[in-house]
């Protein structure tokens, strides 16, 4: 049960945890003055912001996912952009271009204006629409924080955090993303649908006076100061272990996967998931006011660390066994670090 050489935090740190802590109860309370219910799915946000990942919604249409985007961002004070995929977007439609304009000299030069990525939250929405070379600048612009146009890289400022949103009822005119780069995503969250008393209350709130504007609770200065806080929260050796133990085991291949899992996976988790599941819990464990990653931690982000990087063969499709289901069952049976 050694906790390993990361196991220290500084008094200031101490203190910033139970400030992030109280932010986090802070942004909770206000969002709830426009979002009802997906209290998991605001979670799965903030864990992912704090961490520096991006997050690709899953949901059908209607589900409020854009305009819980929206509201976050809102109560961050931080820039936000949404941009919608269609068949005919081009790369420079997100990133920008270079366009030629005359100076006050009357010299004509080349100008860059900026596109739409150029924010600090930047909505993808329906990701899947647009074709593989402008999905790649925009993954291009989440793994790197920068994009290249005409040879010329222009740094993103931060923080910067993209939300990419898929619909999985409809499919035809799509261009679903390899699982490559599904893999740039830290997690994905599943957005369902509400329960009957959540979408009675929606019903009363969005078709009576206009939703009232949030306060903004934080700042980008701020939100930089806690990613940084989170990658000090200490982890104990044991749950390093565990980690690396449950995403092994996603791999059919592997000697401690168990047999169960061998006909119904075609592909595991890469060494990706193990960090995210590490820098997943260490954000989990610092909203929820802990001084240490807790098992509970780690295995409260699996499902949406896992989840999409689990390619189960058509022999689970056929028997109604989704990824979910491998991993959900997998979190029970892994040993508890």
């Amino acid at each position: 049960m050694s906790a390993g050489s990361d196991a220290t935090l500084r008094d200031d740190d101490v203190k910033a945890i139970d400030e992030l802590r109280a932010f986090y109860g802070e942004l909770k309370t206000e969002l709830s003055q426009a979002i009802v219910g997906q209290s998991d799915v605001i979670e799965q946000l903030v864990i992912c912001l704090f961490a520096r990942g991006h997050a690709l919604l899953m949901g059908v249409p209607g589900l409020a996912k854009t305009l819980l985007v929206r509201r976050v961002s809102e109560t961050m004070s931080l820039e936000f952009s949404r941009i919608q995929f269609t068949p005919d977007l081009m790369p420079m439609d997100i990133t920008g271009t270079d366009i030629l304009q005359e100076n006050q000299g009357g010299q004509r030069q080349f100008e860059f204006i900026k596109g739409p990525v150029f924010a600090n939250i930047v909505l993808a929405d329906e990701i899947n629409r647009a074709p593989a070379k402008t999905q790649a600048a925009m993954l291009e612009a989440m793994q790197e924080h920068r994009v290249t146009v005409a040879g010329t890289g222009f740094p993103l400022k931060p923080p910067f955090f993209v939300l990419a949103t898929q619909n999985p009822v409809e499919q035809e005119g799509t261009y679903p993303l390899p699982e490559a780069q599904l893999d740039r995503f830290m997690f994905l969250i599943e957005v369902d649908y509400p329960n009957e008393a959540e979408e009675i209350a929606i019903a009363r709130l969005t078709t009576g006076a206009d939703l009232p504007e949030l306060n903004h609770l934080i700042d980008g200065e701020r939100v930089q100061h806690f990613q940084e806080l989170v990658r000090r929260v200490p982890v104990p050796d044991h749950l390093y272990e565990y980690a690396a133990k449950l995403v092994r085991c996603t791999r059919p291949n592997d000697p401690t996967a168990p047999e169960w899992l061998k006909p119904l996976v075609g592909w595991g988790a890469g060494p990706r998931a193990v960090q995210y599941l590490i820098l997943g819990a260490k954000s989990r464990a610092a909203l929820e006011g802990s001084y240490m990653v807790r098992l509970e931690d780690v295995q409260a982000v699996a499902g949406p660390v896992l989840t999409h990087r689990v390619l189960t063969t058509f022999a689970a499709q056929s028997e109604g066994v989704s990824s979910g289901d491998v991993v959900r069952r997998l979190i029970e049976e892994v040993g508890n670090g």
